[in-house]
């Protein structure tokens, strides 16, 4: 029995009479899990196959609505909380804390070098570390709950390339130290091995991505996946592909998959925090809803069950900075439920069977 009292858990029991006077929703055999959590989505990005043509012919009107869909749409399928790690001009902002939407973490739009990795989302900062420091006081004053730095360059935008460093050793640092001047955290988005080594030395307090992603192939540094793992970094791993036979991945990120999936094991066996952040919304195969076949592809490729699935619940909250109320059935909690028809524990195909979802005690199906 789990009591909820309005957006709260306020208790959980087995084998007692729930009080008198309550509505009683009996879920049967149902299997009940705390709401998913996708600590790296994109809102704003619709999942199409020319998402980012898409966005740009969209008024700030018709981009709001898209994100008020994208968030719907991870409610329905029982992701009740969400990192949104770069909208447009900071559009996500207003729409925290709306009903029948998950719980909304917001980064505004990434911090960019000008003409950087997602520099048409608004986030663009000219060099050096008295402008980069300004870039995050801006965010701040808009009211971000984390900032997200481009630390490398990424797939959706010419010009960059995932293997090249955007920021200097130096200008990273003025990030890092501004942010965490201003209470706020950082994580960067960091494919490079180059950018990873230098955000580790900035003092990030996540990392995106971490492929380590060369020109020629995937990189393993030893030493770099040690210090990472030290320090307990929670590492995006960017999981989770739905079916979409008629998109499917350019022949390059596919060829460097098994690679990467090889770093993420030895990340996580080095003692680092790995959560699915998925990037919903940046590819057809990533719908927002898509952090429930993160857990099963996870799973599939060796973690253990509940391994995974404390990494889309109670660690991915964690990393959101909301372990102390999101991610686990306990009294206190916010009551953020999913139920599914079977045990994701033995079979985690089970999470696309749903039965309920309850948002902040409200049930969305």
């Amino acid at each position: 029995m789990v009591l909820l009292d309005g957006e709260r858990i306020v208790a959980v029991a087995e084998g007692v009479d729930p009080p008198e006077g309550v509505e009683i929703i009996d879920l049967e055999e149902a299997t009940l899990l705390p709401g998913l959590v996708d600590t790296h989505v994109h809102l704003v990005f619709d999942a199409s196959a020319d998402l980012v043509e898409t966005l740009d012919a969209r008024d700030d009107e018709g981009a709001r609505d898209a994100i008020v869909s994208a968030a719907r749409t991870a409610a329905l399928g029982g992701v009740t909380t969400v990192r949104d790690l770069g909208d447009r001009r900071y559009l996500t902002l207003p729409v925290r804390g709306a009903p029948g939407l998950p719980t909304i973490v917001c980064a505004g739009p990434p911090i960019t070098t000008p003409g950087g990795h997602c520099h048409f989302l608004g986030g663009e900062t000219e060099r050096g570390t008295d402008a980069v420091r300004r870039a995050v006081h801006t965010h701040a004053s808009r009211g971000v709950d984390v900032i997200k730095v481009m630390a490398s360059g990424g797939l959706l935008t010419p010009g960059t390339r995932e293997s090249e460093s955007q920021f200097s050793a130096d200008e990273l640092r003025a990030i890092v130290d501004e942010a965490h001047d201003l209470g706020l955290p950082v994580t960067a988005h960091a494919h490079g091995t180059p950018a990873i080594v230098d955000a580790l030395a900035a003092g990030v307090d996540g990392l995106e991505h971490a492929t380590f992603w060369a020109d020629e192939g995937i990189e393993s540094p030893d030493d770099v996946i040690a210090e990472i793992g030290a320090r307990r970094l929670p590492i995006g791993a960017t999981a989770g592909f739905a079916p979409a036979p008629d998109a499917p991945l350019d022949e390059e990120t596919s060829a460097r998959v098994p690679a990467i999936v090889a770093n993420v094991f030895r990340l996580q066996d080095a003692g680092a925090t790995i959560v699915p952040g998925t990037d919903a919304g940046v590819h057809p195969s990533k719908p927002h809803d898509v952090v429930r076949y993160a857990v099963e592809q996870l799973v599939l490729l060796g973690m253990p069950a509940e391994v995974a699935l404390r990494a889309a619940t109670s660690e991915g909250a964690e990393v959101c900075g909301l372990g102390d109320r999101k991610g686990r059935i306990a009294e206190g909690y916010d009551a953020d439920l999913l139920a599914v028809d079977g045990d994701p524990l033995a079979d985690p195909s089970a999470l696309h069977a749903i039965r309920a979802v309850f948002l902040r005690g409200d049930r969305m199906r």
